[in-house]
C-alpha cells in the first residue's frame, strides 16, 4: 500500500494504472461507445452476407492446391459462424432479427492472387469495426462473443498471409 501525504491510495487490480482514494474500487463505467452505434456497426457487418458468400465461393474455385481450398473453406465457415453470432447479438439486445438482401452483385477479383490480398485487407478492417462493436456492447457476455470472432479475424489475415507466401514462393522457384 502507497501512501502520499494528502490520502491513502491503494492499488486497484480492475485498472491496474489506476489508483483511488481510501481503497476505493471504481465501479464498472459505461462503455466509450454507444450502443447504438454498436447495433449499427453489426447490422452492417451481417448486411454483407451474401456478398461474402459469393466472394469465398470464388476464392475456393480459383485456389491452385486443396491446401488452399481447405484454408479458404475454415475461414468461410468462421465467417458463417461470426454472422450467427452476430445475428444472436442484434437480436437479444433488440428483439428483432436482421433481413439481409437476396438480390446481391459480386464484383469479382482480378485473379485469385488480388482476390486473396482484398481478403486480407478485409480481415483486417474488420478487426478495427469489431472492436468499436464491442466497445459499444453493455455486458462482458456480448463483449466476449465479439473477442472470439475478433481474434478469428486475426486468426484469418495469418491464413491469408500464408496463402500469399506460398503464392510468393511458387513464383521465385519459376
Amino acid at each position: 500500500m502507497y501512501y502520499n501525504t494528502y490520502y491513502p491510495v491503494r492499488y486497484c487490480s480492475v485498472t491496474p494504472t489506476s489508483y483511488y482514494p481510501y481503497g476505493q474500487m471504481r465501479q464498472e463505467t459505461t462503455t466509450y461507445k454507444s450502443l447504438e452505434e454498436a447495433l449499427t456497426l453489426i447490422k452492417n457487418a451481417v448486411s454483407g452476407e451474401r456478398e461474402d458468400e459469393l466472394f469465398y465461393d470464388y476464392l475456393i474455385s480459383e485456389a491452385p492446391s486443396q491446401e488452399e481450398k481447405e484454408i479458404i473453406e475454415s475461414i468461410r465457415n468462421d465467417e458463417r459462424k461470426h454472422n450467427q453470432m452476430f445475428r444472436r447479438i442484434y437480436q437479444d439486445l433488440t428483439g428483432q432479427t436482421i433481413t439481409s438482401p437476396t438480390d446481391v452483385e459480386f464484383e469479382k477479383p482480378s485473379s485469385y492472387i488480388e482476390g486473396i490480398k482484398k481478403a486480407l485487407f478485409g480481415e483486417l478492417s474488420a478487426v478495427e469495426r469489431y472492436r468499436n462493436i464491442r466497445a459499444g456492447l453493455p455486458s462482458q457476455y456480448y463483449r466476449d462473443m465479439v473477442y472470439e470472432i475478433i481474434t478469428d479475424e486475426q486468426k484469418h489475415a495469418d491464413k491469408y498471409n500464408y496463402l500469399l507466401n506460398l503464392y510468393l514462393s511458387k513464383m521465385m522457384k519459376k
